[in-house]
C-alpha cells in the first residue's frame, strides 16, 4: 500500500546526501547498537546464579535483575520513539547509547544487588531510546524501499547473531573472568556505536504539530508497564498480576480516549492504524514473537526438567536456530523485492508456526523428540530470518518518514507484547497440563495456532500491499 507523503524538516545533514557517502558506516553503527542491546539481554540470564551467590540475593531479587530491564524498556518505548521524531533521531540514538554505556558500567561495578537492579533499569531506558531511533534512522537514510529492505535484512540478522554468540560468550566470560565481565564486554561495542554515530548518521527530526502529549505518555506507560509487570508476576503472584492487568486495560482505554481527541498531534496518531499494511505488520509481529519467545522459554525448560539435556547441551542445541536466523536474514530484502512483502512477512510467521508443530509432534516420543525439536527450532530460525526485516520495513515504510520514530516504537511494542504474552500464556498452559512432554506438546500446538492465525489475519490486512514495501 502506498504511503502518503509529507515534507520532513531540514536536517543539518540531509539523509539523501549522507546515504551516498556514509550509508555503509551508518549500517555498521546501527547494527552495533542492536548487538549491544540483544547480547546484553542474552548474557545476563546466564549470570543470575553467580550474581546470586556473590550478593547472597533472593530469587525475587535475581528475577528483577533480568526483569527491571524489560519493564523499563516496555514502559518507555513510545516515549523513545516520539523523542526521536521531535528532537532528532541521531541525538536520541546517541543519548540512548550513552545511557546504555553508563548503565552497563554501573552494573559492572555494583556493590549491591539493588544497585545492579537500578543499573539494569537504566539500561532499559537506554534501549528504549536506542532501538526505536535505530529503526527510524533506517527509514530516513534508506529512502528506496528495495535498498531499505536489504539494510533491514542485515539489521535483523544482528538479532540472530546476538542469540548465537550471547550464550556461549556469556558462559566463557563468567567461567574465566566472573559475572562482572559480562557487562564490561558490551561497553566497547556501545562506545564505538556512540562515536561512529557522530560521523555516519545524519540528523533528522519532524516536530511540526506535535508535542510530548504528557497525559498520553502517562497512560501509555501504565498500560505497557502493567502488561509487562503482569506477565512477570503471573507465576509467583497471580492475584497481583490479575489486578495489575486490569489496571493496564483501564489505562489503555483512557490512552485511546486521549489520543482520539488529539488527532494528528497525538503521541500515537490513531490514523496510523487505518493503514492496512501497518496493521498487518503489527499483527504478524505479535504472532511472530508470541511463538518464538514461548518456544525459547519452554523447550530448554523441558529438556532440563526431563533430563534430556544438561544446561551446556541445551545452550548448544539452541545455536542452530540462531545460525539459521543469521544465515537467512541478509537475503530477506532481495526476496521481498522478488516475492513481495506480504508473502515474506506472513509466510515467515507461518514457517515459525510449522516449526512449533514439529516440536509438538515429537514431544511425547523420546526417540525422535530431540531430532524433531531441532528441526522445529531451525524452522523457527528460518521463519524469523524471512519475516523480521520485512516486517520492520513494512511498518516504517507504510507511514510518512515524519512518523518513523513513532512507527518504530509501535512495531517494537508489538514485538515485546507478543514475547511477553507468549511466555506468560504458553507458560501457563504448560504448567496447567503439568509440564513435561505433554505440557510442551500442548503449548506448542497452541502457539502454532496463534501464529498461523496471526499470519492469516496479516495476509488479509495486507492484501493491497505492493510487491515491495512503500518508499
Amino acid at each position: 500500500m502506498n504511503s502518503t507523503s509529507s515534507p520532513t524538516h531540514p536536517a543539518p545533514s540531509p539523509p539523501g546526501r549522507a546515504a551516498g557517502g556514509h550509508r555503509g558506516l551508518a549500517l555498521v553503527t546501527l547494527c552495533l547498537a542492536v548487538l549491544v542491546a540483544q547480547v546484553d539481554m542474552a548474557v545476563v540470564n546466564l549470570g543470575t546464579r553467580p550474581i546470586g551467590d556473590y550478593f547472597s540475593a533472593s530469587v525475587i531479587a535475581l528475577q528483577w535483575v533480568v526483569d527491571s530491564y524489560n519493564l523499563v524498556y516496555a514502559v518507555l518505548l513510545l516515549t523513545g520513539g516520539l523523542l526521536a521524531d521531535l528532537y532528532g533521531r541521531r541525538r536520541i540514538f546517541m543519548t540512548g547509547a550513552a545511557v546504555f554505556t553508563g548503565a552497563t558500567l554501573l552494573c559492572a561495578f555494583s556493590t549491591s544487588v539493588w544497585m545492579l537492579i537500578a543499573g539494569r533499569a537504566l539500561a532499559g531506558l537506554g534501549a528504549a531510546l536506542l532501538m526505536p531511533a535505530s529503526l527510524a534512522i533506517v527509514r530516513v537514510v534508506w529512502q528506496d524501499a528495495a535498498e531499505r529492505g536489504r539494510a533491514l535484512g542485515i539489521w535483523a540478522a544482528c538479532n540472530g547473531l546476538a542469540m548465537a554468540i550471547g550464550a556461549p560468550l556469556g558462559g566463557v566470560l563468567i567461567h574465566h573472568f566472573g559475572w562482572r565481565s559480562i557487562f564490561l564486554a558490551v561497553i566497547p561495542l556501545s562506545s564505538t556505536a556512540l562515536l561512529l554515530a557522530l560521523r555516519a548518521i545524519p540528523e533528522s527530526s519532524d516536530p511540526t504539530g506535535r508535542s510530548l502529549d504528557m497525559p498520553a505518555q502517562v497512560f501509555g506507560a501504565l498500560a505497557l508497564g502493567g502488561l509487562a509487570f503482569a506477565a512477570i508476576q503471573s507465576h509467583d503472584a497471580p492475584a497481583l498480576a490479575a489486578a495489575v492487568l486490569a489496571g493496564a486495560v483501564v489505562a489503555f482505554v483512557l490512552f485511546l480516549r486521549i489520543e482520539r481527541g488529539k488527532g494528528a498531534a497525538a503521541l500515537v496518531p490513531l490514523d496510523l492504524f487505518k493503514v492496512r499494511a501497518f496493521r498487518g505488520a503489527m499483527v504478524a509481529t505479535i504472532g511472530m514473537t508470541f511463538g518464538m519467545y514461548g518456544t525459547l522459554f519452554l523447550v530448554p525448560l523441558t529438556w532440563l526438567s526431563t533430563g534430556a539435556l544438561d544446561a551446556t547441551q541445551a545452550g548448544r542445541a539452541l545455536v542452530p536456530m540462531a545460525l539459521a536466523f543469521v544465515a537467512v536474514s541478509p537475503f530477506s530484502g532481495r526476496l521481498t523485492t522478488r516475492l513481495g512483502a506480504r508473502t515474506m512477512t506472513c509466510g515467515g510467521v507461518a514457517v515459525i508456526g510449522c516449526g512449533l508443530i514439529l516440536i509438538g509432534i515429537g514431544a511425547p516420543f523420546a526417540s525422535i523428540a530431540l531430532a524433531l525439536a531441532q528441526a522445529g527450532l531451525v524452522s523457527t530460525g528460518i521463519g524469523m530470518g524471512l519475516a523480521t526485516g520485512p516486517l520492520m520495513g513494512v511498518a516504517v515504510g507504510a507511514v510518512d518518514a515524519a512518523r518513523s520514530g513513532t512507527a518504530s516504537a509501535l512495531i517494537n511494542v508489538a514485538r515485546i507484547a507478543g514475547a511477553t504474552l507468549g511466555v506468560a500464556m504458553l507458560g501457563a498452559l504448560f504448567a496447567a497440563v503439568h509440564g513435561g512432554a505433554r505440557g510442551l506438546q500442548t503449548a506448542m500446538f497452541a502457539g502454532a495456532a496463534v501464529q498461523l492465525g496471526c499470519a492469516g489475519l496479516a495476509w488479509n490486512m495486507a492484501r493491497d500491499v505492493t510487491r515491495t514495501a512503500p518508499a
